[in-house]
């Protein structure tokens, strides 16, 4: 039969439509890693009948159906209740027509598009716009987040009261951690829970009492204090951080984060991010008023400003501005911006402008030099302006300009400053086909310099000349062939590719030693480098050219056109007496570079092989080396050794080898350790052992380091500083109260030391 309350219908169905029994399910897995390890369980969905044609109408589906006086209406046998995105399941209901509430109760089952509850009875009260169930169980939908309550109410707005509750996001009838609660406030919509006179308890132990807090429910970003991190240091002492993130705006959040140190004091962290339209940015300042581990307790602080934008289509803006208060500073407290063994903290501001055929840059550029190194030059400012003309009879080929103007400048009195003026323009004439290119250009050089020192007598004694003219042609021709055959190997086909290449440059001899050396110094001499036009980084110095660089470059290509192996060889030779230079590494006179040699193998998904080499074949010496052995057996379970070489670096022989190693212990534990030996001082430079218990609910690492110290500047600080630094970090993390369920991951911990981790190119991990 069809009843009719002016919006209200009811359904009576007779007989009784079969429901299905409810049980747990749970959700297919997807790419989230999350949802991979951590299945949600959710209750079954309260299944429709027939379909409902009026969105704005209450409908109730049961068994039996009784009317009273026009006014309340009774449903009992498997009860169905469906309102918008609303539905409810219960044994009885009753009605009330003239008040629009209702009460049902036995095995009542709610559903919304926020929560799925079961409970022992339910209260709907249209007057205050909520309902209450009561002796209830929940769960959060698209989230672990679940619990108890005494009475669950409901709000018009879909805001969740609970009274006498519990809250975790652990599986299991006695979850890893849980919070109890005498009311907690939970809202969705503002991605805000609220917890008042609560206890959280660590495997069903008690661990400490919190009258009030608030923690986010989704994704979104939220105001509040994120987990605190502790560790030691010999540096430092103990150390505990206890960040503060604050969600200003949809464009602008920062963190603040306070750190104590037991040795030096507490130092205040703070980062402030920002994005507006096509610009970003960050502001980072690292204070400590007073370290206590100085003799005149100084105040130490870094600073770094870096901001990225694009605005009127055609200009970019980039700045990359940082400052310290002492040498010792990174080695003595550490950030997160730089290395302990950095030198050099960079400083620039550079704005560019960009058209069809040329385009033009103004820059400031600045070293803020640490301890003892040699005093860089600042440019205030270098423009640089450069542009390209395609040719009427060859749009390939085309004339090229470019040009710039510099301001070298330098705090130390007994270095030179310098003004610098460069063209560089002429013809290039690029063809490129399948099989083969070639490549051709012919320019012409000129670099006008002013040179002048503080003092006139210092000038009057250098080999520097005030004024410097320098004109240089340079002819250059780099030719390649592409040739390739398909073969088949143990059943695969596969295909090789033979890409021979051959370069001549010429620049004639210029005596250069009456120009200052202000940006300028050796390139690397790596395979890629023996096709460069010059040798030096800068225009202070353009070496002497009149030499051949040949190179042989193999390829093999799978199935699925993936490169599993390359070799690459090749050197320089050069052509005469005359062209004999000096090679700044090895001091002696050489009529060739080293044979440089590139090799990557692909040797199954498991292990991957890669590696370059600087041979002197004259010698029969190594200059320089890397090797890296890379094994990764299964998701979790890597292990990587490298060998570093160098047989002059400053002046010393560097030879070193490391040992990285991840593995899965289990589900829940993962092992990161790594080791990097000084072969040539037979010593150790860095250990670090680190484990990571994580599970769908809470994480937890542990990690011991041991480091070389860097030495800076002895007496930067009034301190003295031990040969090595050794500590351990805690980091604890529950989740669910911390916003988005995403995995802690292991890529800081493989980071996290002097050389950081090199990512295997190929191997799937």
């Amino acid at each position: 039969m069809r009843c009719s309350f002016n919006y209200l219908f009811f359904y009576a169905l007779f007989p009784a439509y079969a429901f299905a029994a409810e049980q747990v399910k749970t959700l297919p897995p997807s790419g989230d890693a999350l949802l991979l390890t951590c299945p949600l369980k959710i209750q079954q969905k309260i299944t429709i009948p027939q379909p409902i044609t009026d969105d704005n109408a209450i409908t109730i589906i049961s068994q039996h159906s009784e009317i009273a006086r026009n006014e309340i209406a009774t449903f009992s046998g498997n009860v169905v209740m469906i309102n918008k995105d609303q539905r409810l399941k219960a044994e009885y209901l009753e009605f009330n027509r003239i008040k629009a509430n209702f009460n049902a109760k036995g095995n009542i089952h709610y559903q919304s598009n926020n929560i799925d509850v079961l409970a022992q009875s339910i209260n709907a009260n249209n007057d205050e716009k909520s309902t209450i169930l009561n002796d209830s169980s929940y769960q959060l939908a698209n989230n672990p987040a679940h619990g108890s309550a005494k009475a669950l109410q409901i709000t018009q707005r879909g805001d969740l009261i609970l009274r006498d509750s519990t809250f975790t996001t652990c599986q299991g009838e006695q979850p890893d951690w849980l919070l109890e609660a005498g009311k907690i406030y939970i809202s969705t919509a503002k991605n805000q829970g609220e917890a008042y006179h609560a206890k959280l308890k660590l495997f069903d132990i008690p661990v400490f009492y919190i009258p009030y807090f608030s923690f986010p429910v989704t994704s979104e970003r939220k105001s509040g204090f994120l987990y605190p991190k502790i560790g030691s240091t010999n540096r430092s002492g103990f150390e505990i951080s206890t960040p503060y993130y604050w969600n200003i705006a949809e464009n602008m959040d920062a963190t603040i984060t306070p750190r104590y140190m037991s040795k030096r004091g507490l130092q205040l962290l703070t980062e402030l991010r920002y994005l507006s339209g096509l610009h970003q940015g960050s502001i980072n300042v690292e204070y400590l008023s007073q370290d206590e581990n100085t003799l005149n307790g100084d105040t130490r602080y870094l600073a770094r400003i870096q901001h990225t934008g694009t605005f009127s289509d055609n200009f970019r803006l980039y700045a990359d501005y940082t400052t310290i208060s002492d040498d010792n500073y990174l080695v003595d407290i550490g950030s997160e911006h730089y290395n302990s063994n950095d030198a050099y903290l960079y400083q620039i501001g550079e704005l560019s402008y960009f058209a069809n055929n040329w385009q033009a840059t103004i820059k400031l550029q600045d070293f803020e030099v640490l301890g003892n190194h040699v005093q860089s030059y600042k440019t205030v400012p270098q423009i640089e302006f450069s542009s390209f003309q395609p040719l009427p009879f060859n749009n390939e080929a085309s004339f090229e300009f470019y040009s710039e103007i510099s301001r070298f400048e330098t705090t130390d009195l007994n270095l030179p400053e310098a003004n610098r003026y460069h063209i560089e323009t002429g013809f290039t004439f690029p063809v490129s086909h399948p099989a083969w290119f070639l490549n051709s250009e012919i320019k012409v050089l000129q670099t006008y310099y002013q040179q002048d020192y503080k003092s006139s007598l210092l000038l009057a004694n250098s080999p520097l000349t005030k004024y410097v003219s320098r004109t240089l042609p340079k002819l250059r021709l780099h030719a390649g062939l592409n040739l390739d055959r398909s073969f088949s190997y143990f059943g695969d086909n596969l295909s090789q590719t033979l890409e021979p290449q051959i370069q001549y440059l010429y620049i004639p001899y210029k005596n250069q030693n009456n120009i200052g050396i202000y940006d300028t110094t050796i390139l690397q001499d790596d395979y890629d480098g023996l096709f460069r036009d010059r040798r030096f980084s800068g225009l202070d110095r353009i070496a002497q050219a009149n030499q051949f660089s040949w190179g042989l470059t193999s390829r093999i290509f799978n199935g699925t056109n993936q490169e599993i192996f390359r070799l690459s060889l090749g050197k320089i030779l050069y052509l005469n007496n005359s062209n004999v230079i000096t090679d700044d590494e090895q001091g002696v006179a050489v009529n060739q570079s080293a044979l440089a040699a590139d090799l990557f193998y692909q040797i199954s998904n498991k292990w991957q092989l890669s590696g370059d080499i600087q041979y002197d074949t004259e010698k029969s010496i190594t200059r320089k080396s890397e090797v890296n052995i890379d094994y990764q057996y299964s998701k979790g379970h890597l292990i990587q050794l490298n060998h570093r070489y160098a047989s002059n670096v400053s002046g010393n022989k560097i030879e070193q080898a490391s040992l990285l190693a991840s593995a899965r212990i289990n589900k829940d534990w993962q092992f990161v350790g790594r080791l990097t030996q000084d072969l040539v001082n037979k010593r150790s430079i860095e250990s670090y052992a680190g484990f990571q218990y994580e599970s769908c609910c809470w994480a937890i690492r542990l990690a011991y380091r041991r480091s070389i110290n860097s030495k800076i500047d002895e007496f930067a600080t009034n301190t003295t500083h031990n040969e090595f630094d050794a500590g351990f970090v805690v980091q604890f993390v529950i989740k669910g109260l911390g916003g988005q369920q995403s995995s802690v991951g292991i890529e800081d911990m493989f980071n996290s030391s002097i050389f950081g981790y090199k990512r295997p190119y190929f191997l799937n991990n």
